[in-house]
């Protein structure tokens, strides 16, 4: 009993101080995605506070850690410049409830779509959007700059970048900060490491009076607690079609980035998920936020990184960083706006390295090219537009490629049975991609006056593959042959209508499969 006790409290421990840790970090994000959102500091704040908070005690990912992000905050922007902050916070209302109604419907299954490959692109291409994000911080433009490159990495090449002593020591602390996440825990693991690599480098900073970038120099994050305020918007039919296809965009994009998020987590960790409770506690998240004046959010990749790697797997690490992010707005910016941003930048870097899959150069080259093609695609889409997209296209090529491999293997074997008839046995699935090569296999001028194509080793997988099977039905009565279609399913004898008539029935061999069809409604 006891050493359950002493193992539930080195739990909270770790817990609570993987949560000061993420909260230290979470600062410079959220503000830096509130600029590109177009929006005040402390509404990138508030929602890294609540998001996290509420996800934290009710989503399906316990140290997951959910907030402002950039992700969300490229598609805010054009929002928030046509018609106003107060149309962002009524349109995270809407993305809320959408997600709330994915995660009832139990769409949150359907991340298990994801491939492999594509996973792993997804992982690499965030890796490094979170390393070229951090390099606006070495560049000597003030808040307009970290603006312009955080998120949009095309602009990185247009940072002035700094030179001389400034550089150095910005890299010198970089690299003092990165030694000691490495190499601490080795010593103890008392303490998470990040935890004191900011400690540390703040110390030094200060004790040696060193000038360097703080936090402070990107704004001031004091502030008070967030008000319930219901959107001023005229409620009207013209205001739901303005918001309504942001939400849309913004609920798919937060859902995809924090299912993924998840699956990296689960992988990490050993343990599993709930992928609808977290639908639903992403969207009652951003709910509340959008009623409270934030921006909305979803899961965050390298701070659900920190996390993990400091200990933090219990909801109390996500509770505690949201508890902390408000401490330090109430009460604590001054604090706050003193840690050197190579401190933060060093965290972030050795999140980089973390999260980066480095065996896939290995694996590049003993996969299938069509794999190794989809992960570096999905990773380049990663860095130039947006990770909901990456996702999206990766699982379009891969499925394009699923039916490109299959449409191989559909054979049709002809033989003239005793009964003098032209006996046609399919084999394997016919499909979209599928249905030339069947149709070009029969030839009806040719065969005999009796035909039967036997579907017993074949399965009708989609609406192509029935209309193919009605186009050659039509080709033999045109041809004025007697065709028998032999063991198709029962769906597949109901949805047919040219060929209705002329499929056989045999209840004793007839497949037990469906076919994907919706005609029936």
């Amino acid at each position: 009993m006891s050493n359950f006790q002493l193992t539930q409290l080195a739990s909270y421990k770790n817990d609570l101080l993987s949560g000061l840790t993420v909260a230290l970090a979470l600062v410079p994000e959220a503000v830096a995605f509130a600029f590109v959102a177009g929006v005040e500091p402390l509404v990138g704040l508030y929602a890294a506070f609540m998001v996290g908070l509420i996800t934290a005690c009710i989503g399906g990912r316990p140290g997951m850690i959910s907030g402002a992000t950039g992700a969300l905050a490229v598609v805010m922007v054009a929002l928030v410049a046509e018609h106003g902050v107060e149309y962002l916070f009524i349109t995270v209302v809407l993305m809320g409830i959408l997600q709330i109604t994915a995660g009832i419907l139990k769409l949150g299954k359907f991340i298990r779509m994801v491939p492999y490959p594509v996973m792993l692109g997804f992982v690499n291409g965030l890796a490094i959007v979170i390393f070229l994000a951090q390099l606006s911080h070495f560049g000597e433009a003030g808040e307009a700059g970290w603006l312009h490159s955080t998120f949009m990495q095309g602009s990185i090449l247009d940072i002035a970048w700094l030179h001389g002593e400034q550089l150095w020591l910005l890299l010198g602390l970089v690299l003092v900060t990165m030694s000691i996440i490495r190499y601490l825990p080795r010593l103890t693991t008392a303490v998470p490491a990040s935890l004191v690599s900011i400690l540390v480098v703040t110390g030094l900073v200060l004790g040696l009076n060193l000038d360097t970038k703080v936090v402070g120099d990107i704004a001031s994050i004091k502030g008070g607690l967030p008000d319930f305020h219901i959107p001023s918007v005229p409620y009207t039919l013209d205001t739901f079609f303005i918001i309504f296809p942001y939400a849309v965009i913004l609920a798919a994009i937060g859902l995809i980035e924090s299912l993924l998020t998840m699956r990296l987590i689960d992988e990490l960790t050993e343990s599993r998920g709930r992928g609808n409770r977290e639908c639903i506690g992403q969207g009652v998240a951003n709910t509340v936020t959008g009623f409270f004046g934030g921006m909305g959010g979803c899961a965050m990749i390298g701070q659900s990184m920190i996390n993990v790697n400091s200990g933090g797997k219990g909801r109390l690490s996500g509770i505690s960083a949201a508890l902390f992010l408000l401490f330090f707005i109430l009460v604590g910016s001054a604090l706050i706006e003193i840690i050197p941003l190579a401190a933060l930048i060093g965290v972030m870097f050795i999140v980089v390295v973390g999260t980066f899959e480095w065996s896939s150069f290995r694996i590049l080259s003993k996969v299938p090219r069509s794999d190794a093609f989809i992960l570096i695609l999905v990773s380049a889409v990663t860095v130039m537009t947006d990770l909901a997209i990456a996702v999206i296209v990766g699982v379009i090529v891969s499925a394009l490629v699923f039916a490109w491999e299959h449409a191989k293997h559909i054979r049709i074997e002809a033989r003239e049975d005793h009964k003098g008839s032209t006996v046609y046995a399919v084999m394997g699935p016919l499909f979209f991609g599928s249905v030339t090569s069947f149709l070009e296999s029969f030839d009806p001028r040719r065969d005999n006056d009796d035909v039967v194509i036997d579907f017993a080793r074949s399965r009708v997988a989609d609406h192509s593959g029935l209309e193919a099977i009605d186009s050659l039905a039509e080709r033999y009565l045109n041809a004025g042959k007697t065709l028998h279609l032999v063991h198709l399913s029962d769906d597949c004898r109901k949805l047919l209508t040219k060929a209705g008539s002329l499929v056989e029935v045999n209840v004793i061999e007839d497949p037990k499969y469906f076919v994907a069809e919706d005609r029936l409604g």
